[in-house]
């Protein structure tokens, strides 16, 4: 069967990827943490906000392009970094990159990615920034930094919301661990998922692809807790390009980051993966727009299910969003052509939702008009 001709929203996609995934893998991608009450109050958000039609206009033609950091991206949505992402299907990281070419967006290539971070800026025909955790003392991170140099990573997004990796029941349930430890129950598991576990089989399962070079090993439980401003600044010291700050949630550290020379901010909860009690991003948004005024780039990911959703985001004070765990849905559903199908879906829902608005464009004065007013 042709699972990519029946994806027809992003809940298609997670059903179907509930399906074929290991419950494992599938509680990995699709947990958040503590009772994920904070997944419900950014959905409830972004439910909440009404939509505005208007008619007798001529929307018969209408562009989702972008621009962003100067070029004119095809869609305003991206692809926001994701770890291990050839968990939900292998070679998935290099069908996120080739979507990313194909589309001009840009393509978060996580620390933690599944493929080697110089293969996906190729393949992504450079339409890729590196995400960068700091970890530890340090020390690994700054080689990391300077092995995105050298591969021509123009953009750097430092991510700052996970001081201590937040707790995820789902994950801890099964046991989850990266790298896999597989013990009876996890066996079990894969033995029910044949179709996920014979194509881990014949592929080898996922690695974290950015430290066989550096000479040191990854450790998702490390602390993260001793990054300071002092941090920031040494990084925006050596790093030449564009810098990116994610997982801001407060308006006050917002200005301070754009006082310290920070490019851009990423508006994010993480997913609301790292913690529970933390404000609804979609909430937040307009506050941080205000804060920051309006000619800064303001950047948001976290909850976004729909075309529809972006459009919101854009409407309350975003510049550029990016998707996350559906895009992954969507591969392990149907591979390259679900997520194909799903990014098609998005494009539509975004449009049809324009075109009720009586907008053709994304820099219509009434995409201004509403951020202004939110």
């Amino acid at each position: 069967m042709n699972y990519a001709k029946t994806i027809h929203s992003a809940a298609d996609a997670r059903r179907l990827a509930r399906r074929q995934l290991p419950w494992m893998v599938f509680d990995y991608i699709d947990g958040a943490a503590g009772e994920e009450t904070g997944v419900a109050r950014n959905r409830a958000a972004l439910d909440a906000m009404e939509l505005r039609p208007r008619i007798l206009r001529d929307v018969s033609t209408r562009s989702l392009a972008k621009p962003l950091f100067g070029q004119m991206a095809d869609r305003p949505f991206g692809i926001a970094p994701m770890g291990m992402c050839n968990l939900s299907a292998p070679g998935a990281d290099l069908m996120l990159a080739r979507l990313a070419a194909r589309y001009r967006v840009p393509l978060g290539v996580s620390t933690v990615a599944s493929s080697p971070m110089e293969q996906l800026i190729d393949t992504a025909e450079g339409h890729a920034w590196f995400q960068l955790y700091f970890s530890g003392d340090g020390s690994g991170t700054f080689k990391l930094v300077e092995r995105a140099r050298a591969a021509g990573y123009e953009t750097l997004v430092l991510t700052v919301d996970v001081p201590e990796v937040g707790r995820r029941p789902r994950e801890l349930r099964h046991g989850f661990k990266m790298p896999f430890r597989i013990g009876p129950r996890q066996f079990i598991d894969f033995a029910l998922h044949p179709r996920w576990s014979l194509a881990a089989l014949w592929h080898g399962k996922p690695q974290m692809a950015n430290f066989d070079k550096e000479g040191y090993a990854f450790d998702r439980s490390e602390s993260r807790a001793k990054a300071t401003w002092d941090t920031l600044a040494q990084l925006r010291q050596i790093w030449p390009g564009r810098l990116v700050v994610k997982g801001v949630l407060d308006a006050e550290d917002a200005v301070a980051l754009k006082q310290a020379g920070v490019d851009a901010i990423q508006v994010s909860s993480h997913g609301a993966r790292q913690f529970e009690s933390a404000p609804a991003p979609f909430c937040v948004l307009p506050q941080i727009r205000a804060a920051v005024g309006p000619d800064y780039p303001l950047l948001y990911d976290s909850g976004l299910r729909s075309g529809e959703d972006a459009l919101k985001a854009l409407l309350n004070g975003a510049d550029f969003v990016f998707f996350g765990r559906i895009l992954q849905f969507a591969i392990a559903a149907a591979g390259e052509k679900g997520l194909e199908s799903l990014w098609q879906v998005l494009s539509t829902e975004m449009s049809n939702a324009m075109a009720q608005m009586g907008l053709a464009t994304l820099d219509s004065p009434e995409v201004s008009k509403a951020s202004d007013a939110s």
